[in-house]
Order: structure tokens, then C-alpha cells, then sequence
């Protein structure tokens, strides 16, 4: 079997438990013991339910160990294996899936946003910065951090296409998070279109009052 075989498949394997690590619930019970992150707000293990269960510090720590957990396993692959797409693209997208569904949690994860966003900038920075940019005016417009995140997984493939790695693959992987980001995000459109979506900077109850979404 070819050496770059058995360096990818680890890779891949590597990448998808460490997607899986739910860092979300790690911090909040680092920054708040009794709490559980499953339990509050949205239930989601993201770093915007972590900022509501344990403070800001905690949801800025977990929104970088999220996106370390794509970008890592991304550098590692350029490092082993080389500038293989394919691979670069199997590796991202086993991270990113591994957060979406992670086996430490019976296969119930977050959105993947964070991930896929480590994931991205090591493909195409360029890409990355769009849809950052992007995500910033959304939410600055309209403080709807949800609204950003769709309105960046929609741009998603195309800024790939257009900018990204001449590479059928890595447009592949863009779909891929494309669809699952917006799927994931399938109770926050019904509230957007309800007028029920809650916007950035509103003040919130306490994060024991907030009863878990279904």
C-alpha cells in the first residue's frame, strides 16, 4: 500500500475524533461546574451557547479550540502529505463532520460554523476573509449572529469555486458544509422568519432561566 494511504487514512481518522472533542462542554464545566451546556440556552455546543452558559471568556476560548480542531489537522496533512487536496479535503471535511457528529456525544454535535472555518482558512485565506467580512456586516446590520452564518455558508462554494484551490474536492467539501450549515441551522430560520431569533447584544435572562430549545 502507498505510504501517502496509510499517512492520509490516519490523518482523516485523527481529524474526525478530534472534531469530535466537544470543547464546548469541556470549557463551560472549566468556567462553570454545574453547568450543562446541553441543558441551556439552545442546547447547542458552540461557542455562542457557551458565551450564554458561562461568560465571554469561555465562548472566545471554545470559539478558538473549535476552529483549532479543523485548522490543526489541516496543517498536519500539508505537513505529511503535502499539497494533495483530495486529502486536505477528506481530512477537513472528517473534522468538520466529526463536530457535526461527534462519536463522544451518540452523533448529536454543533453547527459546525468554528471548524469549518479552520477548515477553510488553511484551503483558501482569501475565502476566509470574504466570508468573514461578510459575516461581520450581516451581523453589524442586523445583529443576528445566525443570519451571518447562513449568509456565509451560502457564499461558501461559490467564493470556492471562484477563489479557492483549482480542485474539484475542495469545492466538494465547500457544499458539504454549505448544506449542513444551513441544515443545522433549520430552528433558527423558523425564528427568523417568526420574528422570534434572538439578536446579538439583547439582554438575556440568566443562563439557568433559559429553558433548552427543542
Amino acid at each position: 500500500m502507498d505510504e501517502s494511504w496509510v499517512r492520509g487514512g490516519a490523518l482523516v481518522l485523527f481529524a474526525y475524533f478530534l472534531g469530535s472533542v466537544p470543547f464546548g462542554i469541556l470549557v463551560t464545566r472549566l468556567f462553570n461546574r454545574d453547568a450543562d451546556l446541553r441543558e441551556i440556552g439552545s442546547g447547542n455546543i458552540g461557542a455562542t451557547n457557551v458565551t450564554r452558559a458561562a461568560g465571554k471568556a469561555a465562548g472566545i476560548l471554545t470559539l478558538l479550540l473549535d476552529t483549532g480542531k479543523g485548522a490543526l489537522p489541516m496543517a498536519l496533512t500539508h505537513m505529511l502529505v503535502g499539497e494533495n487536496y483530495p486529502w486536505l479535503s477528506l481530512v477537513g471535511g472528517a473534522a468538520f463532520l466529526g463536530h457535526v457528529f461527534p462519536v463522544y456525544l451518540h452523533f448529536k454535535g454543533g453547527k459546525g460554523v468554528a471548524t469549518a472555518l479552520g477548515v477553510i482558512i488553511t484551503l483558501s485565506p482569501v475565502t476566509t476573509f470574504i466570508l468573514v467580512v461578510l459575516f461581520a456586516l450581516v451581523v453589524y446590520f442586523t445583529r443576528y449572529i445566525s443570519l451571518g452564518s447562513l449568509c456565509a455558508a451560502a457564499a461558501l462554494p461559490i467564493l470556492m469555486a471562484l477563489l479557492g484551490p483549482p480542485s474539484r474536492s475542495c469545492v466538494t467539501l465547500a457544499l458539504l458544509i454549505a448544506f449542513l450549515v444551513i441544515y443545522n441551522h433549520r430552528e433558527n430560520i423558523h425564528r427568523l422568519l417568526s420574528g422570534e431569533e434572538a439578536r446579538f447584544g439583547a439582554p438575556k435572562p440568566p443562563a439557568s432561566e433559559i429553558p433548552p430549545q427543542p
